[in-house]
């Protein structure tokens, strides 16, 4: 359960991180530094998803509630429902298809990872287009990396059997 807490914890961090760091200011529109680290809840919650299966949404509504507690309410009404969107994407993706987990996990955050993001940004009134991509981009990358790693354990594990 240990990615489930880390999920979990990742969850309320950046959403913390929103409202207790002050933007940077750039030519395209203020800039967090929680658009640059979230990537990693998307990365966490596909571990976390191994851990509990379709049980994943339970963890997430669980950070949603303590973030609720956490942060100033337009933040937490603006992750919940990015989250409920986007996780019901990914894991109707993660889920059914039928494809190694590497694949699952690349395919599943193409749908979810745009959809988090505009729907957060939007309704916490931080969309912008230099906060959309880089969030964007902080996202791909961070799936990008886990994709090669469990690639590289597929291929170590099909050597080996």
């Amino acid at each position: 359960m240990a990615w489930t807490a880390l999920y979990v914890a990742s969850i309320v961090l950046v959403n913390w991180m929103f409202t207790a760091i002050p933007p940077w200011a750039t030519p395209l529109g203020d800039l967090y530094l929680a658009n640059i680290v979230v990537g990693f809840v998307f990365v966490l919650r596909d571990y976390a998803q191994r851990e509990l299966g379709h049980s994943v949404l339970i963890a997430t509504a669980l950070g949603g509630v303590i973030t609720w507690f956490m942060v100033d309410p337009v933040i937490a009404v603006a992750s919940i429902t990015a989250f409920i969107i986007s996780e019901s994407a990914d894991w109707g993706v993660y889920s059914f298809l039928r494809r190694p987990l590497s694949q699952r996990i690349l395919i599943s955050s193409l749908f979810a990872i745009p959809l988090d993001t505009l729907a957060f940004q939007y309704l916490a009134g931080y969309l912008t287009p230099a906060a959309f991509a880089t969030e964007i981009a902080s996202k791909a990358v961070g799936v990008v990396i886990v994709w090669h790693l469990l690639r590289l354990r597929d291929r170590r594990l099909a050597l080996t059997t």
